[in-house]
């Protein structure tokens, strides 16, 4: 497989030193310069958006980054089962959970808060998912993430935090179904804890208990519970997760420490359970939060996202308590977001959007909006009711579509909304490719975009920009729940029969078929298989194609393999009915899935015919397609169901023969050959006439000889002069029916005119040496003759014909093109110079050898000047694609090679190799060429191949040796 070099994705959020050090350097700009920033312009009346509609999408983006078995009141009808192993590393089912964002690492700490600010919002304005028809699907989507939190905390100090590896995971392009990397699993546990996530968990649950109280008590019951042990826990080991779970580190570090967790957990589990033990204890860890640099001023210009939630601390407790010192600090917060805190104020664009940051600025700007009405909601003081009232539907509006572009950001609503999210699985990629296919095949509903980057209100629809186009379960939360809120005010109403299934944009699963070879005997064939899945995605591990023909008559069918890139090679021609016959190549049990350039395809090539000597017409074969391309005609099963393409009809068994050819006569004579000619026969069977046996007996001997032809005349030649002969006419059909026979016709040759009317003697008796599977040598003691001996017949018989398969001047001849683990009879006429045969020879029968030979390997030479190999992976947990480009740098052609080098870790193992044969004793690796790639002229390349496991490190090998000669590396 390929893994493009592609940079991780740095953390979605910004070092805490480094965001209050540049707050504090653009307050003192703005200070030195007397300078405000402008205010927002002030809020018309509510725009015409439908706010339930918002929020059903909204919540449908949920269900889209679901993990594990997909349930069965999951609305998105591309997506499927996926990472059903999780947790199997560490032997805890740690299935299910919500994928972070445009990825698939299920990170904990921004899964569990984006559960809170959910159930915050339904906690506060529960009758707007009422309203807007919605509550059911807040209640699927919390009871499915909580689902996933009970498994992620198996005891009481235990937690695992994240599954799946950072960089393994962003490495790869592709959708979630069919993930090819490790999900190793990581937790906290009393030997090496982490508060910051700990506590995060717990508010997520006591939250989510509050939601699912009036409709299943049982159910809050036991969030409480787990929430009380991971409280207690993160108050117990105050360590940040990530010195834990290190690859956190570089995504989700939470960069203000733990402490605003331990006072918003205690909130939640003081709402949860009305126990004022927690009130107290959130109020005792209050004063310890984050505060303005080289200040006592609690902090205020930042907001509430993943990493902090002192702000919403604020808010809880000020409506909780109405505490003067908690009203002032939400104030402080919420005044820089509105009207500016001593001159400083959050950045704004021109149309109005409230700017923090550059990395999902509408999230903060959402999240903002939403703890603004949840405290405008409950304030006392006027101005600031209003003043935040309309900050927060602002900065929906805008998100909604509210904007100088007039565009939503939130996929699938209003006008121009994005259409190509920083999201692997809702693109649709094959290839391990953020440009494969240049369209987004999934309209990912609900989901909010970054936005615009900057103060001005620009923003472009690209894949590739995760800063403006990411989206996650975080970005969605405090929209989802402001959009709540609004819909209990503005109401509105869901679409009706949302969600339409999706189809798919193209065929998924296809065959392809090239014809490589179109020869008088046989056609050689390339067959691919390719998985393009999407709707959903799905791994094909138990494919199977079969390819349809029509036999030439009763002639043996040959069936050769070629160059497969994993599956084994066709079966035995099998019978379907009646004169369509068939071919199967099986994998099951080789993977071809939508993950990449060589993973979503399977190429087998192969060649049907008969043996040399034989025709083979392919134009009337139910799967022929002359055009490379895509070819129904091949129909592709997965197991016993029929997945591609189309069966060819069946027809009902032909069983009744032709008529009886009328009685031949003779339309030409020589003293060595005959023209016989006769009425035709006709067929009413459905499979057609075929053609004709014409059977030639010899006066005075045994011999039998049949002659084939499709017409009804046929020339008999090397027949004897003056002697007598009988000749009968049989017609045959498609299916292999043949009828009675013709009136028998005698002949009699005349004498010859020449001198010469004397054949040579019976050639001996032949011999047969050298016999392989395909051929054999034959060979015989010479005939005499009064004249002299010209040549000599090679006659095979495949009962009822007879047939010359070579005329030779010597006494021997090596039969090529037989059929494996078959009986040949075969004899020898002898002709002279006048044309006359001799008697036959006595027979001798050969039986073929079984199975097929191996190409011989030619035997390589050293090559006289010089080589160079390029050798290339491309690595993903334990395994790997390796690519080796081999250059003949010397002046004489290469007649066979073979290539040698030495793995530098002893885990290294090849698995399967292509294009090469591949042979590995403990470290050492030799690859020798296939048939089609021995020669190798100067100047010219070869490239082969292999897929290999590692253990530990994959180091390149440093040095190669081509027929024992070394190699330089390019």
């Amino acid at each position: 497989m390929r893994h493009p070099n592609r940079p991780s994705r740095p953390s979605r959020g910004r070092p805490w030193l480094r965001r209050l050090l540049a707050a504090g350097a653009a307050l003192a700009s703005g200070l030195a310069m007397g300078v405000v920033a402008p205010q927002a312009a002030p809020v018309a009346a509510a725009p015409a958006f439908n706010y339930a509609e918002a929020l059903q999408k909204s919540l449908f983006f949920y269900e889209a980054q679901q993990s594990g078995k997909k349930p069965a009141w999951n609305r998105v009808s591309w997506r499927g089962d996926s990472a059903l192993t999780d947790g199997s590393d560490v032997g805890v089912d740690l299935t299910g959970g919500w994928y972070d964002a445009g990825d698939h690492v299920k990170f904990g700490f921004p899964m569990a808060f984006s559960a809170t600010m959910l159930a915050w919002g339904a906690v506060e304005y529960r009758d707007g998912y009422v309203a807007s028809g919605q509550l059911t699907h807040l209640l699927n989507n919390l009871r499915f993430v909580n689902d996933y939190f009970v498994k992620a905390h198996p005891a009481p100090n235990v937690l695992y935090g994240q599954v799946g590896k950072g960089d393994d995971d962003h490495k790869w392009w592709g959708p979630a179904e069919v993930m090819p990397m490790a999900r190793p699993a990581y937790k906290i546990d009393a030997s090496c804890g982490g508060a910051d996530l700990a506590g995060e968990t717990a508010a997520a649950m006591a939250a989510s208990s509050m939601v699912f109280r009036p409709t299943d008590a049982a159910y809050a019951d036991k969030l409480l519970t787990h929430a009380k042990q991971l409280y207690t826990f993160a108050d117990t080991v105050r360590k940040s997760y990530h010195e834990c779970i290190t690859d956190a580190t570089s995504f989700y570090k939470s960069w203000s420490g733990w402490q605003d967790e331990l006072v918003w957990g205690a909130i939640w589990l003081y709402r949860a359970t009305g126990d004022a033990a927690y009130l107290t204890k959130a109020e005792s860890e209050y004063d310890k939060l984050g505060t303005e640099p080289q200040s006592t001023t609690r902090s205020y210009k930042w907001t509430i996202a993943w990493d902090n939630k002192q702000f919403g601390a604020y808010v809880l407790l000020a409506n909780l308590t109405g505490k003067q010192k908690y009203v002032d600090d939400a104030n402080r917060w919420l005044d820089y977001w509105t009207v500016g805190v001593n001159g400083a104020k959050v950045n704004y664009s021109p149309g109005g959007m409230a700017v923090l940051d550059s990395w999902g600025a509408l999230r903060y700007a959402s999240n903002t909006a939403f703890a603004a009405l949840v405290y405008s909601d409950k304030t006392t003081d006027a101005t600031r009711k209003t003043r935040y009232y309309d900050f927060a539907v602002r900065q929906i509006n805008y998100a909604l579509g509210d904007n100088p572009r007039k565009s939503s950001y939130q996929i699938g609503f209003g006008a121009n909304a994005p259409k190509n999210p920083h999201h692997r699985t809702a693109h649709g990629s094959w290839w391990d490719s953020q440009t494969v296919p240049a369209e987004t095949r999934h309209v990912l509903y609900g989901a909010l975009v970054g936005g615009p980057s900057s103060a001005n209100d620009a923003y472009t629809d690209s894949r590739s920009d995760y800063v403006m186009n990411e989206v996650a379960t975080d970005y969605n939360a405090g929209f989802t729940s402001a959009l709540a809120r609004l819909s209990s005010e503005y109401g509105g109403t869901p679409l009706a029969g949302f969600p339409t299934a999706e189809t798919p944009d193209i065929d998924e699963l296809t065959v392809e078929t090239t014809v490589m070879q179109a020869e008088p005997r046989a056609t050689g064939l390339k067959a691919i298989v390719y998985n393009k899945s999407a709707f959903p995605a799905r791994a094909l591990t138990n494919g199977k194609f079969r390819y349809y023909f029509r036999p030439e008559g009763s002639t043996a069918v040959q069936v050769t393999p070629g160059y497969t890139q994993g599956c084994p090679s066709p079966s035995a021609a099998k019978q379907l009915s009646g004169d369509i016959w068939y071919v199967e190549v099986d994998c099951t049990g080789y993977t071809i899935a939508p993950a990449g350039q060589s993973q979503h395809r399977m190429e087998v090539q192969f060649k049907i015919g008969v043996p040399e000597g034989g025709t083979w017409d392919p134009t009337n074969d139910p799967s022929y397609q002359a055009t490379a391309g895509p070819n129904k005609k091949v129909p592709l099963y997965a197991g016993s169901t029929l997945v591609w393409g189309a069966e060819p009809t069946s027809t009902p068994t032909d069983t009744t023969p032709p008529t009886v050819p009328g009685a031949p006569t003779v339309s030409a004579i020589s003293p060595t050959s005959v023209t016989l000619t006769w009425p035709a026969s006709t067929d009413t069977g459905g499979s057609g006439l075929a053609g004709y046996d014409v059977t030639q007996e010899t006066i005075g001997s045994d011999a039998l000889m049949l002659h084939r032809t499709t017409t009804n005349s046929v020339t008999v030649a090397n027949l004897t002069a003056a002697r007598n002969y009988r000749f009968w006419v049989r017609a045959r059909d498609g299916a292999g029916n043949n009828s009675l026979s013709s009136p028998t016709l005698p002949v009699a040759t005349p004498a010859g005119t020449g001198s010469d009317t004397t054949g040579p003697s019976a050639p001996g008796t032949p011999t047969a040496s050298n016999i392989t599977s395909t051929g054999v040598t034959l060979s015989w003691s010479p005939s005499t003759d009064n004249v002299g001996v010209v040549g000599y017949q090679v006659w095979k018989v495949t009962w009822p014909l007879h047939s010359v398969v070579a005329t030779v001047t010597g006494t021997s001849h090596t039969v090529t093109g037989l059929t494996p683990d078959t009986s040949y009879p075969f004899y020898i006429v002898a002709v002279d110079a006048a044309g006359n045969p001799s008697v036959v020879s006595p027979s001798i029968s050969v039986r073929t050898l079984p199975g097929t030979d191996p190409t011989p390997t030619p035997t390589p030479t050293t090559p006289a000047g010089a080589c160079k190999v390029a050798y290339t992976t491309s690595d993903w947990s334990t395994g790997f694609s390796a690519n080796i480009t081999i250059t003949n740098t010397g002046a004489t052609a290469l007649n066979g090679w073979s290539l040698a080098f030495t793995f530098g870790n002893a885990g290294q193992k090849v698995t399967q190799g292509w294009s090469a044969n591949f042979t590995q004793t403990g470290t050492a690796v030799t690859a020798s060429n296939a048939a089609y790639n021995a020669a190798l002229a100067p100047g010219a390349s070869t490239t082969l191949g292999f897929n290999g496991t590692h253990t530990g490190a994959n180091p390149k090998p440093t040095a190669f040796t081509l027929n024992g000669s070394a190699c330089t590396l390019g």
